[in-house]
């Protein structure tokens, strides 16, 4: 004879039924000293976020009815930021450890569904324009729309018999293939892609790659490094540069390039749960993938509010992707011919 079981909630069994929120933490209590150091933002932003996602986050389903939106994102973002369902950060608030893994995975969701919203490319020419010239004001690279590159982020073993998340240290990881502005604002994020695959794969297969060839190919190109076949849409440094002009080339791409570098180390720093010092991501690939993105997410939307770490000091084992690779030079004949002319241009 099977027996039922029941699904208890933690919080309801400590503070009971007649509590449909949790507001023993005030946001007007604390100072935004304290906010920062917990939370890893400030109350604006906190404010910003309730106001952004409260709607979706106060749906009365029966598991997260209790919890207000407030303390769901404050939960959220301890654990974004710090990378550990500490005890301490439960009882700060005041929801049990269960739960704070609940409004983790409501606000995960929450964010990911408005992924479009805050991470896409420029569409009016007026600003696309302004994209080109930012990047054309750093160091001398024309016709730049964004620049590209992958890093891996370190996930549980899905299971003793999926080897594609292996990446080639041996580690399992998802790859994750991002394009950001000269400011580190992202403008594509795929986070789902296995570790086992390489950086040329994972461009080879992404969404950005029909995207390029189809809509945004418009006089201008991403800049990739060299794990990165050329395209007319990609231009990537020459491998033996032989002529002054290919000399100033490299120069002015590595420079630009290096935005995105900056930009993955501003996002290790500000969100912990992805530089594994507290070890790796503890979930699937997929939930995985979607806290990723929902980092992404908050990383845009805190540029947006001027809140700016590319100062922070580089932490943990985010890594940009390091791959062993032979320097791959593209047959495109087109795509030779397109930077041939960028170098006879420009850097002549």
């Amino acid at each position: 004879m099977a027996v039922p079981i029941a699904v208890l909630d933690c919080d309801l069994l400590l503070y009971g039924r007649g509590h449909r929120t949790l507001d023993r933490f005030k946001l007007e209590d604390v100072t935004d000293e304290y906010l920062i150091s917990t939370y890893g933002f400030p109350r604006q932003f906190i404010c910003y976020l309730v106001d952004l996602l409260g709607a979706t986050l106060s749906r009365p389903t029966q598991r997260s009815r209790a919890i207000s939106p407030e303390t769901q994102i404050l939960a959220a973002l301890g654990f974004y930021t710090s990378g550990s369902f500490q005890t301490r950060m439960g009882d700060a608030i005041g929801i049990s450890q269960a739960s704070m893994s609940r409004c983790v995975a409501n606000v995960t969701e929450a964010l990911v569904e408005r992924a479009s919203q805050f991470i896409h490319f420029p569409k009016d020419e007026a600003t696309v324009q302004t994209l080109k010239d930012d990047f054309y004001g750093l160091a001398g690279m024309p016709g730049v729309l964004g620049v590209v590159d992958c890093t891996h982020v370190a996930i549980k073993a899905p299971n003793a018999e999926d080897l594609s998340y292996v990446n080639r240290k041996g580690l399992h990881s998802l790859n994750c293939l991002m394009v950001c502005d000269s400011r580190g604002v992202l403008l594509s994020a795929e986070t789902h892609w296995p570790g086992s695959l390489p950086d040329c794969t994972v461009l080879e297969q992404a969404a950005l790659t029909s995207q390029f060839e189809t809509d945004l190919h418009k006089d201008g190109w991403l800049l990739g490094d060299s794990s990165f076949l050329l395209r007319t849409w990609l231009m990537t440094p020459l491998h033996i540069p032989e002529t002054p002009a290919e000399y100033r080339y490299n120069m002015a791409h590595s420079a630009t390039h290096n935005v995105i570098e900056r930009t993955f180390r501003t996002m290790r720093s500000r969100f912990r749960c992805l530089d594994g010092s507290k070890g790796t991501l503890q979930y699937s690939p997929e939930k995985s993938s979607h806290i990723i993105l929902a980092c992404c997410v908050l990383h845009n939307i805190s540029l947006q509010h001027g809140l700016d770490v590319w100062s922070a000091p580089a932490t943990g084992h985010m890594e940009q992707s390091e791959e062993e690779y032979e320097q791959m030079e593209s047959v495109d004949s087109e795509a030779c011919r397109v930077r041939q002319e960028l170098l006879l241009t420009h850097f002549s």
